[in-house]
Parts: C-alpha cells; structure tokens; sequence
C-alpha cells in the first residue's frame, strides 16, 4: 500500500513576478493628456477671440470709411485707410489670389494638426494667433467679392512708410515673431527644449 505523496507543486510560477508598471508612469502620461487638452483649449479661445476681433474691425471699416480716403487717428503716425487687397498680407502679389486661398486652408489645417502635439503655452499662443490670422483673411477670400476663393481681403490700418494692413495680419506678424524667438530659445511645441528630449526635460 502506497502512502500519500509528499511532494506538491505550487501553481505559480518561480524565478518570474508579473509585470508591474513604472510608478507614476500612468499618472504622467494622463497629465500630460491633460496638459495638451487645456492648451488645445486655448489655442481655440485665442483663435476664436482674434477672428472676432478680425472680422468685427473689418465690418466697421466697411461701414464706416470711405475707400482710399485716410480718416486720421494719431495724426499720421495712425490712419485708417479703407483698401481691398487681392495679394497676401500687406498686399504682396496682388495678383495670386487663389494661390493665397490655398495657403491660407494649408496653414489652417497645419495648425489644427500640430495642435495634438501642444505642450507649451507660449506655442499654443503662437499658433491660436496664426490661427485666427490665416482663417481671418481666409474668410474674406471665401465670402468677399469678387467671388469665392478670389475675394478680396478688407485692409484698413496705415503706418507711416508701410503697407495698409489689418488685424489679421498684424496677429500672424505677431504669432511669427513668438515662434521665432521659440525657435531661438530652443523651445519645441511639446514643450521640451531642443535637445533635453532624451532627458525628459520640459520648458
């Protein structure tokens, strides 16, 4: 008569521990998620404020000025000039409309795209004010005579020695001087600077 065996297996496994996470791993990749939804958020309040802003001045230009007639602000350091503007801003190549119309949806779409990317604040002001520059102007290509996609933009601001402009241009002059000096401070759109990537380290 054989006697009960003596030896038992267990049922886990040795040598081997199930595979645990990093600590804190989740927690920052959530608040990173976090992070780039509120600056999306901003990104769009910035964008939607400067496209009022744009089409609100264009509409009292339009209703309250005559063209080519200068209505003084500052004396002539300021006027208000009512000029529609076939070209690009500060009525460079006139005679390219819809190449412009194009550009101007490409830069729309660009921004919206990159946006997924945002981690720093400074970028996401950067880019709602491209945003709302390049869709302001892109508006009047739509909807403005003398047809769609060949409308002319509403300028209506005047500096001395410089080109009749409006508040969407000066918003994308704005926005390329913030990125450039990013650019020069070596601050990427996640908000890393250049080259501390491998570090993990954020501006």
């Amino acid at each position: 008569m054989s006697g009960p065996s003596v030896s038992s297996v267990s049922s886990e496994p040795t040598g081997s521990s199930p595979s645990v996470p990093a600590e804190g791993t989740d927690g920052l990749g959530h608040a990173r998620q976090r992070r780039a939804r509120r600056l999306r958020r901003f990104l769009v309040a910035v964008a939607l404020v400067g496209l009022a802003a744009d089409q609100v001045t264009k509409a009292l230009a339009v209703a309250a000025l005559t063209p080519g007639v200068p209505v003084p602000v500052v004396g002539d350091v300021l006027q208000l000039v009512l000029l529609r503007n076939p070209g690009a801003a500060f009525s460079f190549a006139t005679g390219a409309t819809w190449i412009f119309t194009v550009i101007a949806a490409v830069v729309v779409v660009a921004v919206l795209r990159v946006s997924r990317k945002l981690g720093s604040r400074a970028w996401a002001l950067a880019l709602g004010l491209l945003l709302a520059g390049a869709t302001g102007n892109l508006v009047d290509r739509l909807v403005r005579a003398p047809g769609f996609a060949r409308g002319h933009v509403v300028d209506f601001l005047a500096l001395p020695h410089w080109p009749v402009f409006n508040v969407a241009d000066s918003m994308i002059c704005t926005a390329a001087a913030l990125i450039v000096v990013l650019a020069l401070r070596g601050i990427e759109i996640d908000g890393r600077r250049a080259g501390a990537r491998r570090r993990g380290g954020r501006a």
